[in-house]
């Protein structure tokens, strides 16, 4: 069995995992939109993104057009699971610097999604974009500092490189948007779609032909090889790792 296989039956066998359906609901909590859980052991879809990846004022424009449109109609969480594909797709068109795009930063973002797993969360699925990412994972700790601790780390090494590799990144060194997405799985119907969504996405955006041949995500990640994981700067210009994860 393959490693990626193991990711996808921790949902059933491994210590410390979470079983789909997710349980008694308990921790929810709101940030104005959808409602979120922020606890461990629940599986949770996560996106975020660069600060440059969608102009402020062209998400004002988008929530102004669907206040507009007859979509008011909707209730408040399909009118912003609307707003949130509708994003999806501006993301997926390659907005903003993708400093993601470069190799060695996707190299290094991938190094550090996985460099607490099994540790401080279990990953089931990511995905690099140029300007954003995907993560499917179950936290062991609060979510938002794992997400938090991503952001920090990864943020310090590009604007390190940010002159050498030319990435082009916003001049008031703002490398992360402060929010992110999250989701948490409701069954394992949803966390199929969820796993579907998250490997499909290059495909979808015309980045490559099958999903296993994009090299930042885990569809086609080879455990045994450690495909990806790490681009020789691991510990270097991205600071102490243990700081904040």
């Amino acid at each position: 069995m393959s490693e990626h296989d193991k990711l996808e039956k921790q949902t059933d066998e491994e210590p410390g995992s979470a079983d789909v359906p997710v349980g008694i609901r308990s921790e929810w909590y709101s940030r104005g939109y959808l409602p979120h859980r922020d606890e461990k052991n629940v599986l949770q879809s996560v996106t975020f993104r660069l600060a440059d990846s969608l102009p402020q004022t062209k998400l004002v424009a988008l929530k102004r057009e669907l206040d507009l449109a007859s979509l008011t109609l909707l209730s408040d969480p399909e009118r912003e699971a609307h707003l949130r594909r509708t994003i999806e797709v501006y993301l997926d068109s390659g907005m903003g610097c993708c400093a993601l795009g470069h190799a060695r930063v996707a190299a290094f973002v991938q190094y550090s999604l996985l460099h607490f797993h099994g540790e401080r969360y279990w990953l089931h699925a990511w995905c690099i974009m140029p300007n954003h990412v995907h993560v499917l994972v179950e936290p062991m700790e609060e979510l938002g500092k794992i997400v938090q601790g991503w952001k920090s780390y990864t943020a310090r090494f590009m604007l390190a490189q940010d002159v050498s590799l030319e990435l082009g990144l916003p001049r008031e060194n703002r490398v992360w948007m402060r929010e992110y997405w999250d989701r948490y799985v409701r069954d394992r119907n949803h966390y199929a779609n969820v796993l579907a969504y998250i490997h499909n996405n290059p495909v979808k955006a015309g980045l490559c032909s099958l999903a296993a041949d994009w090299p930042w995500s885990s569809a086609g990640y080879d455990f045994d090889r450690g495909d990806g994981g790490g681009d020789g700067d691991g510990g270097g210009d991205g600071g102490d790792r243990d700081g904040e994860a």
